[in-house]
């Protein structure tokens, strides 16, 4: 039975339908195959970002150089599909597509844009985005990483903590106070190589498995002040960057609820207990329905904001709602799906765990969901309460 209760799918074009449908065709044959060891061996595979580019993934909703130029509800269609496959996998997807190439798109010259944007569209290039340190979390205003100014270059110092992709990426875009105050915060490249610069991989994660994740040091990095990206004022620019990736979770997580939702279905009517399938028991039926009801909301949500972003309509405390909703049902989802399994429910052989631990992960990054309630509590009252 169709996970679609609603007929959502009637309310999205034939082509953003078989945009979507592609990508799952590129999850089940390329990426399901290979996510039980990745995760297992807490690696990335990065034999499929060449794949992943020539499908139009990284960026889609940029115009021009080299990216898809699909709309923004394409993009998190795409997304939906990617994180039914792994967490990681979409996250891959969003720091490269609306972290890195949506900084350069939104605030880079002319020339990094041509550069940069198709050796990311098309995965020959792999970027990072560096705003998180390890004591500035949900207040990167307060971050300690400086620029400064040193004839025609710029000399960086500090530290940021939990970069996906950060040690191996050629590109990171790198956020640092060049004065006092979250207004002096600009943007700059980085590239992989340059003297003063070191990424370390983040190990013994047990969430995130299949995702790379890095801590950077920047020790009198010297870079030219042509890779400060000239259009950035302040920490809103960065937080800009963050608008299109916290959409890219609120539909990609609707992808983790369908892998769970469709597996315990499956397992619940397979599964023989007290002489009939647990399905016909009434309790594991409450868990299914709470499971689609869930599934089918943040559905509804993510699709409205995605017109909302296609109108230029969305402001981000709509983005904040989808983001923090969506996640916390998911991870609701996740957790009803594992208990219908049982102890099988704890291997790897069923992904259920497997995005329960990630989903751990995606409640509290690109704002916790504590963050995104105060966000719209401020939009609400006028009073910030953080």
């Amino acid at each position: 039975m169709s996970s679609d209760f609603l007929l959502i799918d009637e309310l999205y074009t034939e082509e953003e339908r078989l945009t979507r449908d592609e990508i799952k065709k590129f999850v089940d044959k390329r990426f399901k195959p290979l996510i039980r060891e990745c995760f297992r061996e807490g690696k990335f595979p990065l034999e499929i970002v060449e794949e992943l580019g020539r499908l139009g993934v990284f960026g889609s909703y940029i115009k021009g150089y080299g990216c898809a130029g699909t709309n923004f509800t394409t993009y998190g269609l795409m997304m939906e599909e990617l994180e039914r496959g792994d967490s990681g996998l979409r996250s891959f997807a969003s720091v490269q597509g609306s972290l890195t190439m949506g900084a350069i798109y939104y605030f880079g010259s002319e020339e990094q844009k041509r550069y940069w944007l198709p050796l990311l569209a098309s995965g020959k290039k792999i970027g990072a985005f560096a705003l998180t340190e390890p004591d500035f979390g949900s207040n990167p205003a307060g971050m300690k990483t400086r620029a400064r100014k040193d004839g025609k270059t710029y000399i960086i110092n500090g530290s940021k903590m939990w970069i996906t992709n950060g040690h191996i990426a050629d590109v990171v875009i790198v956020w640092a106070k060049t004065g006092e105050g979250p207004e002096s915060i600009r943007g700059f490249i980085v590239e992989k190589g340059t003297r003063g610069f070191e990424g370390r991989e983040i190990k013994d994660k047990i969430s995130f498995r299949a995702s790379i994740t890095s801590e950077l040091f920047f020790d009198e990095c010297k870079i030219p002040e042509e890779n400060l990206l000239p259009k950035t004022e302040g920490l809103k620019s960065a937080l800009t960057c963050l608008n299109n990736a916290r959409f890219s979770i609120a539909y990609g997580v609707i992808g983790a609820m369908r892998d769970c939702y469709e597996e315990a279905l499956k397992y619940s009517l397979e599964r023989v207990q007290f002489d009939c399938p647990i399905a016909g028991h009434q309790l594991v039926q409450e868990k299914l329905v709470f499971m689609l009801t869930e599934m089918t909301k943040a559905k509804l949500l993510a699709y409205r904001v995605g017109r909302m972003m296609d109108e230029g309509k969305a402001k981000h405390y709509h983005i904040s709602m989808a983001k923090m909703n969506n996640v916390k049902s998911a991870l609701e989802v996740a957790r009803t799906a594992r208990d219908i399994f049982g102890a099988a429910g704890i291997t790897l052989d069923h992904s259920v765990m497997r995005h329960l631990v990630n989903l751990e992960t995606v409640f509290t990054y690109e704002g916790t969901h504590n963050i995104h309630t105060l966000i719209i509590g401020r939009h609400l009252t006028g009073i910030p309460a953080f």
